[in-house]
């Protein structure tokens, strides 16, 4: 007999009874972990975009409603009356902290924020013309080579100093490899400044002058941050998990997020939309590139526009629209030729039929490219910040699996294509 709660699978004539599992938010999921023990069966999902891999109470998004929200608070609130580092307590502890709580945890982050000195070593080891990511991924792999105390994954507290270390010093880890690309000094962090000022005063300061970090910009470096700390379980953050599943220490799995993160497709997007506004180069050129967009027989893609899940207008591009719109008039570059094109293009996809049928909305990546280019990052940068940014998901997504009893190593299964069994014939008789 059937299960009240249950789905209802027929293989081979013979019915199956699957669980269904409520979330508190978003769509029923039908529980399959027995179906391979009982119907001898797999289910085949390329991309695991119809399955859930594990429970999760840290992120939550609706793609079809436009909705993002941290342990249950939307993006939007947070970005607007939150600053990151308040963020990263809610995303790691699962609450907002009160006033001494807070105090104390931004002072910790900012007592970690220094890296060993040994380590300025590893970065000499790489070209010059490396990328900053490539330098991010060898050097926060090389953490645990530094920071044995807190390796440890069955240890609570080491579990907790290597996450405050990481939150930390990914700031100092991303400025480091800024500078070392354009050959300038290292900038220490200084403990007097706010999170995302240190950031910006390690990657634009120099030993010759003095430097006074905008507080405009700080804040949009810090809504940067803010909005790109967590997105549920994305491929880095599953790549996160997956290297967590085998009992990893912590550097290493987030160097291997980093590693994924760093994909075109993933986080480099913003750095491939600021590319393609640099490409399309002057506003009447504008007509062209979007017909090439519309030409399905044209490989060419409007980058920066819709989004994998979101159906409807990405909520963290809101938020990032107005800091976009503040930077440009307090930096008052609106003239130069790139930016102009985005804002442009940003006009059309808001108006065209074409845009807005396919739901094509300008998306969390453009404007962040357009933020960062103006504050004078290179596009080279662009995925290191998000990678900095992203670091404390990570981490509260690591912590949360290593403290789920249900969590398994990770093991998909295929669909094997390849030839059946054959026997080896020697090389004489071929």
């Amino acid at each position: 007999m059937a299960q009240e709660n249950a789905a209802i699978i027929t293989i081979k004539g013979k019915d199956y009874d699957l669980p269904m599992l409520s979330p508190t938010a978003g769509p029923d999921v039908v529980d399959i972990r027995k179906l391979y023990g009982q119907a001898d069966v797999f289910t085949f999902d390329p991309g695991f975009t119809s399955t859930a891999a594990c429970e999760s109470a840290i992120t939550f998004i609706d793609g079809d409603k436009g909705e993002l929200w941290y342990r249950g608070y939307p993006i939007e609130q947070l970005a607007d009356q939150s600053h990151f580092l308040e963020v990263c307590y809610l995303l790691l502890y699962g609450e907002l902290p009160d006033k001494a709580m807070l105090e104390d945890f931004e002072n910790r982050v900012t007592r970690h924020t220094m890296v060993h000195e040994q380590m300025h070593n590893f970065f000499r080891g790489f070209r010059r013309d490396a990328h900053p990511m490539a330098t991010m991924v060898g050097v926060v792999g090389a953490m645990s080579a530094f920071y044995h105390d807190s390796t440890d994954i069955n240890d609570e507290w080491q579990r907790e100093v290597a996450a405050i270390r990481l939150i930390a010093k990914l700031p100092t880890i991303a400025a480091m490899a800024y500078k070392y690309s354009i050959g300038q000094p290292f900038v220490y962090p200084q403990n007097d400044l706010d999170y995302a000022s240190n950031f910006l005063n390690m990657c634009f300061s120099v030993p010759a002058e003095k430097y006074k970090v905008d507080p405009a910009l700080s804040k949009a470096m810090d809504r940067i941050f803010t909005l790109h700390a967590d997105h549920e379980q994305n491929a880095s953050t599953s790549t996160v998990r997956l290297a967590g599943s085998s009992g990893a220490n912590p550097f290493a799995c987030i160097a291997a997020g980093i590693a994924c993160l760093w994909g075109p497709a993933h986080g480099g997007a913003n750095q491939a939309a600021l590319e393609m506004l640099k490409e399309i180069g002057t506003v009447d050129r504008i007509p062209e590139y979007i017909a090439r967009a519309k030409d399905k027989s044209d490989p060419f893609k409007l980058m920066g526009f819709g989004h994998r899940v979101y159906k409807n207008f990405d909520p963290r591009a809101k938020v990032m629209k107005e800091s976009a719109d503040e930077v440009l008039d307090l930096l008052g570059i609106h003239n130069n030729p790139t930016l102009q094109v985005a804002k442009e293009l940003e006009k059309i996809a808001l108006e065209d039929d074409y845009f807005i049928e396919k739901k094509l909305y300008p998306n969390v990546d453009f404007y962040s490219g357009i933020i960062l280019s103006a504050m004078g990052f290179p596009t080279s940068m662009f995925t290191p910040i998000f990678a900095l940014s992203r670091t404390v998901g990570w981490i509260a997504q690591w912590k949360e699996m290593i403290g789920d009893p249900q969590t398994k190593i990770g093991r998909p299964r295929q669909l094997y294509v390849g030839p059946k069994r054959r026997d080896y014939v020697p090389v004489k008789s071929r």
